[in-house]
């Protein structure tokens, strides 16, 4: 896309930094890691919503930093059960793990210094960590506050600084807002934004395989709040998703910015998925069995009827006119 054609937008993508020759932050060693090593707490990203921690999991002579969200710090919402934010974003790991792309970064369910929590494997540039033996007590001041010691906030979700460009530090764009009404060869259109200007802006979304594929898995999960922000690029081509603590959610709650492929036909590798994925949600499945421990057995159902539906349609889904279909904001 030319330079001439882009409106200075707040940046809409991450580039994480190499992880030489560690395992793949979405494989099942980085989960065993995650599940059986000892977590300590680094520091503190203080612009998320809900609280949210940097860590580091040491498990067997592996250094694996982390995100960690305590279900204490999760503030209430209106719309979904108190206390389960952590449960849902483990269980859209599952899901992903399940469907073979791995766009979700290990995360598991587990005890912490602050009690039972989320913790996901960090993707993106490792903050400065507090000095040895800050982070002990979350209330008294001495973790360290990283969320401006980063590229962003990587699994946090939380603030981004303004951009000139929406280019990643790999030359990698994936979204943009762009001048006229047309989106232009290789990207796909999301609808109208207004960037405060008498010129009409247009935001869209690279014609991208990893992003379509991501696209099926927010239908599956029903995620609410799909935002540029929590889209995590690596220079070997990598893409991961952050942020599913709003899905899964027994009504019609999708919210993107990946809505480029509304009303297209699924590709033939994403009815494969989905079929596998289907048979993988029969009762007494592993997978089943494992998704009734994080949610309901309501939104096990509706999981399942979502999937029913996509293959019924063998569509994308189209908008539902029933709620916001953009977060706000969407980055």
């Amino acid at each position: 896309m030319p330079a001439s054609e882009r409106i200075p937008a707040r940046r809409m993508s991450r580039t994480a930094a190499e992880r030489g020759p560690a395992s793949s932050p979405a494989s099942e060693e980085t989960r065993t890691h995650l599940a059986l090593g000892t977590l300590s707490v680094r520091g503190q990203i203080r612009e998320a919503s809900n609280a949210v921690l940097f860590g580091v999991v040491e498990h067997e002579g592996r250094r694996v930093p982390c995100v960690y969200k305590p279900v204490a710090g999760e503030r209430p919402l209106w719309d979904f059960p108190d206390g389960t934010l952590a449960q849902r974003e483990v269980a859209a790991y599952e899901i992903s793990r399940a469907t073979g792309w791995d766009l979700v970064p290990a995360t598991v369910l587990r005890a912490g210094p602050y009690g039972e929590g989320m913790c996901q494997a960090w993707v993106g540039p490792q903050p400065e960590e507090a000095p040895s033996g800050d982070g002990d007590d979350g209330d008294d001041g001495d973790t360290t506050d990283v969320a401006d010691e980063t590229d962003g906030p990587g699994p946090a979700g939380g603030a981004e600084e303004p951009a000139e460009s929406e280019e990643t530090d790999g030359g990698e764009e994936l979204l943009a807002i762009v001048e006229g009404g047309e989106p232009g060869e290789g990207w796909k259109a999301v609808g109208h934004v207004d960037t405060g200007t008498a010129r009409p802006a247009l935001l869209v979304h690279a014609d991208d395989a990893r992003l379509r594929r991501l696209a099926v898995i927010d239908a599956v999960v029903n995620n609410g709040d799909r935002k540029g922000g929590h889209l995590l690029t690596l220079p070997t081509g990598e893409l991961y998703a952050i942020d599913h603590g709003v899905t899964f959610h027994v009504d019609d709650k999708l919210r993107t910015l990946l809505w480029g492929w509304a009303g297209e036909e699924l590709t033939a590798e994403a009815t494969a998925v989905l079929r596998r994925l289907s048979a993988a949600l029969d009762e007494g499945e592993p997978l089943a069995v494992r998704l009734s421990g994080l949610i309901t057995e309501a939104e096990l159902e509706a999981l399942r009827k979502r999937i029913e539906g996509l293959l019924s349609s063998g569509r994308h889904p189209l908008p539902s006119g029933d709620w916001p279909a953009i977060p706000w904001p969407p980055v």
